[in-house]
């Protein structure tokens, strides 16, 4: 689902809000939830799960084109962990295979 997808089914579930707020609302939450990761802050949504900021060290890796190696500097990823509800729930779906 893209953030417009979101959106559009939000403003279709809650037909008797401001549009356009919605889509506000909506792009608020994930300016707030990356400025604070940004900031190195860890984000929890009971019930869906949690967002972190993890350091991975710096590593040797190699151009799979080419061969050559390429030295990789520090860096910061963001880490999803699922909650136990959003976990229990897409385990108890009825999807037997993913889809991209």
């Amino acid at each position: 689902m893209t953030r417009a997808e979101l959106i559009a089914k939000l403003k279709e579930k809650y037909a008797d809000y401001n549009p356009a707020m919605i889509d506000i609302c909506v792009r608020e939450i994930f300016s707030a939830m990356v400025d604070s990761l940004a900031e190195g802050k860890r984000i929890e949504i009971r019930g869906f799960g949690s967002f972190e900021v993890r350091v991975r060290a710096p590593r040797e890796a190699h151009n799979p084109k080419t061969g050559e190696k390429v030295a990789l500097d520090q860096r910061r990823v963001v880490h999803f962990k699922p909650g136990v509800k959003l976990k229990s729930r897409v385990n108890n779906s009825n999807v037997s295979t993913l889809s991209n």
